[in-house]
Parts: structure tokens; sequence; C-alpha cells
């Protein structure tokens, strides 16, 4: 009833498959839009950027990376930071090394090279899968973080070890760098963000995603009827890769500004980034958000409730994040394995039927 579907009927395939079939939700989808880019960047304050809005978006943009490949794909990976810090420091060297060029080309070329790296890393795939796959992938994540510690060309031979983000402007206006306004960073997130999504959801409903779901289902039946393994699994890899670059990229230069390997993308970054994926639900777009928004703005609330509020000690309510999020991904998995993405399907589904029973 809420939907308000009568009338709403589809006259060509064309209408049938958009991404949002029923004219009540593209409306929807079309006001957050207009708000995200019209309203938000003129109410926000530094403390709501930096606390929430950046770290959605970005985790956002890797949560999609990762639930291609392990939702759709069914291809498990545990080096989510470690192919951040890839796309973290392509950005580094392509910023210092090629300082005229814009930071949207910086972006973009970190995102494919991580693709490369990450391809590389996605052979393994050919020949082992399940839990040997993600030990592969976790050498992965040790490997590369390593890497970037001990060779200090990737930080430019500084003393610190640490990487800093020049700065940088598109059309007149600091993106990177201390005098960056947070609009101009939320905005220049945003625009990232809301492209990698409309490529993401492109892909997974066209070919590319259809070979993607054949592997995940049964990839011997995928075979037989004409999937190519090799590309689909390599392809998932690769596309994988270039949305946690950009992440990467993003997380460095705009949202941090100087970062250290193993801090900023440790082991840690990884499991985060996979329990985004498992908490919001594997194989949808939606659920990448979902997951994103709930581990970002769970320390927040759990900040200002615990500690502002009640008084609590810092590092009791920092236990406490950990002890919530650890029973939350086993009652998802035990309860939804679908994540809230299934929760919002079923909720919908009961809004277009509201008030009938069926």
């Amino acid at each position: 009833m809420f939907y308000r579907e009568a009338g709403d009927f589809k006259t060509s395939y064309k209408d049938d498959s958009q991404t949002f079939p029923i004219k009540f939700d593209r409306m929807r989808y079309y006001l957050v839009l207009i708000a995200a880019f019209a309203v938000v960047p003129f109410v926000i304050n530094d403390y709501w950027v930096n606390a929430v809005f950046l770290p959605f978006l970005i985790y956002s943009i890797a949560a999609i990376g990762l639930n291609i490949l392990v939702g759709y794909c069914g291809q498990v990976s545990l080096g989510t930071g470690g192919f951040m810090a890839v796309g973290a420091y392509a950005c580094y060297k392509l910023m210092t090394g090629f300082p005229e060029v814009s930071i949207l080309i910086h972006i973009i070329l970190a995102g494919g090279i991580t693709a490369g790296v990450c391809l590389l890393f996605g052979l393994p795939s050919l020949r082992i899968k399940g839990f040997y796959l993600a030990v592969a992938t976790l050498a992965a994540q040790f490997f590369l973080v390593w890497m970037f510690n001990r060779v200090s060309w990737f930080y430019n031979y500084s003393a610190s070890g640490q990487i800093t983000a020049p700065e940088t402007t598109v059309m007149g206006v600091a993106v990177t760098g201390p005098a960056t306004e947070p609009w101009a960073a939320y905005l220049f997130c945003l625009v990232f963000c809301v492209a990698c999504a409309l490529l993401a959801r492109n892909l997974t409903r066209g070919m590319a995603g259809r070979k993607w779901m054949a592997i995940r289902d049964m990839d011997i039946a995928a075979e037989i009827i004409g999937v190519n393994p090799l590309k689909a699994k390599l392809s998932a890899f690769a596309i994988s890769g270039f949305f946690v670059g950009i992440a990467g990229a993003l997380f460095f230069a705009v949202y941090l500004g100087a970062v250290e390997v193993g801090e900023a993308f440790g082991i840690q970054k990884s499991f985060l980034v996979l329990f985004m994926v498992i908490i919001g639900g594997l194989g949808s777009i939606f659920g990448s958000f979902a997951g994103a928004a709930f581990l970002v703005l769970l320390p927040v609330l759990l900040k200002n409730t615990l500690v502002g509020g009640l008084g609590w000690p810092t590092d009791l309510a920092a236990h406490l994040e950990f002890m919530i999020v650890g029973g939350l991904i086993v009652l998802f998995l035990i309860a939804e394995p679908h994540g809230l993405a299934q929760l919002w399907r079923v909720a919908k589904e009961k809004l277009r039927l509201w008030p009938f029973p069926h």
C-alpha cells in the first residue's frame, strides 16, 4: 500500500529490467541522492565528516569490492587491508611523481594498479578454494604490509616511514591536505562512492555477474555450460581489487592524510571490511552500504552513549564494542546468513503488501 503500485506497469523489456523497476523505489533513491549532494554538504561539520561520512563512504567502496569477490563470485579473501595499502601507496607515488596530473586520475590509476596486484594474487584461485584460498590471500596481506615497510622507495626514503598526501585541488577547491574543507572532502568521496556503486550494480546484473554467480554456486556445472572459470575468477579479483584500491587511495589521501602501513592497513582492516560484508549481506550492493554504515555508526554510538553519556572508561567501551560486533556476526551467521540486506528485503515486501496478511 505504501508503494502505490497500481498503474505502475511495464511496456518493454528495458523498463522491466532497469535497476529499480518500481517507481516508488526510483523516487526514493533519487531523493536520497539529491539530499546527499544538495543538502548534506551545507549542514555537516568537521566532526560528522571525519567520524561518520568519510569512513562510511570509503568503507562502502571497499565493501562493494570485497562483496563482488566473496559474495558474488564465492572466492574467499582475507587480504583486503593489503590491497587497500597498494591503492594508497600507488596513489602516493603518483601524486609525488606527477603532481601536475589531477588527483582524480591518480585515484583511478591507483585502482588499476591494485587490480593488477589483486589479479596476481588471485592466480591461486584457479587451483585452490575455500580455506586454502583464504590462507593464500592472508599471505598476500602480510607480504604486502612487509614490503611497504621494508622497501623505502615506496615511502620516498622518508625517515619516519610514513607517507603524507600533498595538497591537491579539483577545480580550484582543495580536496587533500590541511586546507581541505569538510564539505569538499565529503563531496569528493561521495562522487567516487556513487560511481563505484553504479558500476558494480550494472556489472553484477550483466553477463559478468551471472558468470560470477555461476562459479559461486557450482564451478564444475558453470564450466560445463560454457563459463570460463579462468576469466570469471580473475575478472572478479581484478574488479574487486579496482574498487578496494580506490578505497585505499581515498582512505590515505582524503581521510587520513598521512599513514603508516602497519597501523592503517593491518590485518584488522581486512577483518573489518569482511565483517561489513557478512553483517550487511553477501551478494548485495545494498548490503555493502548497510554493513559499512552499521560498523561505522556503532563505535560512534557506543562512544557517545557509554563514554559521553554514562561516563564509562574509554577502554571498557572499546572492549564492549568488540563483544557486540562478535556477537552480531555469530547471530547473523546463524539466524540470517544474508544479513541486513535480507532483512530489508523482507521488510520491503511486507510494506508492499500491507495491510493484507499475504
